[in-house]
């Protein structure tokens, strides 16, 4: 992912802000102890995370599926999947596994989600329905010309969205975040209709990280800089994380992307063992092979 990109990350503050005020609104102590995580890349086509399939591997995402438990799925933005393809996922991926697919471009960015997108929105939810229970929520980014002045098109949006369909929302332009008065309006219909606001960690917007919860369902996509610092980065998350889970959250996703692609698999190693160590959890770590573990000192 190029979004967010810097030159020079050894001169970003990455430290993570506090808490919102409206974080405090989503925990549960009935979920202490019980939440679940999703934790995984962005894509598994082979091409970008090539030295993480064995030779012979013969199906990437069944391989994929077998060393993480979820995918956050932007292939689904670039086209509109027909309804055998997402069956076909489905059944190559354990019991477990969740997709966290995204919402196509064409309703997101061409049509920005002017009402004429809506039959294809209904196109796209009918045929995405098919993961059943692995769905884990259905993502959707808006550019970052989509501004507080369209803040009518994504009520509409929202207030149309099936109730038993989790959607998580991310939004980039600027404004959304750095006016008081119109993130609490945005945070409030969140929070009335039960929709996650994504946090997004990168290094050249330090604006998407809110750090505002307004769902038990919370969605984290962490961009690395392919520098040292991703991985106290990391670490900086697990004890936020750690903070939310002992207050009570119902479920924690987790996207790691990176510009060089294959790096995300060690960043997500070094993280979910980090994470079963504090939280005392047992989550598979995914295998980094021999050639993998060459990338890092290479990259950095």
């Amino acid at each position: 992912m190029q979004f967010g990109k810097v030159a020079n990350p050894e001169h970003i503050d990455f430290s993570l802000p506090k808490d919102h005020s409206f974080t405090e609104n989503v925990f549960d102590t009935s979920f202490i102890g019980k939440t679940q995580f999703s934790i995984g890349c962005a894509k598994w086509n082979r091409q970008d995370l090539k030295d993480f399939y064995p030779r012979g591997t013969k199906d990437e995402l069944t391989y994929y599926s077998s060393q993480f438990n979820s995918i956050e799925l932007n292939a689904t933005y670039y086209k509109l999947y027909p309804e055998e393809q997402f069956q076909k996922w489905y059944d190559k991926t354990p019991s477990d596994f969740k997709f966290y697919p995204k919402i196509p471009q064409e309703i997101s960015h061409y049509h920005q989600l002017h009402h004429n997108c809506y039959p294809i929105v209904e196109n796209y939810l009918n045929n995405v329905s098919v993961l059943k229970h692995k769905l884990g929520s259905i993502f959707l980014q808006m550019n970052e010309n989509f501004a507080p002045n369209e803040f009518n098109y994504l009520e509409d949006f929202i207030q149309t969205w099936p109730k038993e369909i989790p959607l998580s929302v991310e939004l980039r332009h600027t404004d959304w975040f750095n006016n008081p008065i119109i993130s609490e309006k945005l945070y409030k219909l969140y929070v009335d209709k039960n929709i996650s606001n994504i946090i997004t960690d990168t290094a050249g917007r330090r604006d998407l990280l809110h750090m505002s919860l307004t769902s038990s369902k919370v969605f984290i996509r962490f961009v690395g800089a392919n520098h040292p610092s991703d991985f106290q980065r990391l670490d900086d998350w697990i004890d936020r994380i750690e903070s939310w889970a002992n207050k009570g959250i119902e479920s924690i996703a987790f996207f790691v992307h990176q510009n060089i692609e294959i790096e995300s698999v060690l960043l997500s190693a070094h993280f979910i063992k980090k994470l079963n160590q504090r939280l005392g959890l047992n989550l598979k770590v995914p295998k980094t092979l021999d050639n993998i573990n060459g990338i890092q000192t290479r990259l950095f």
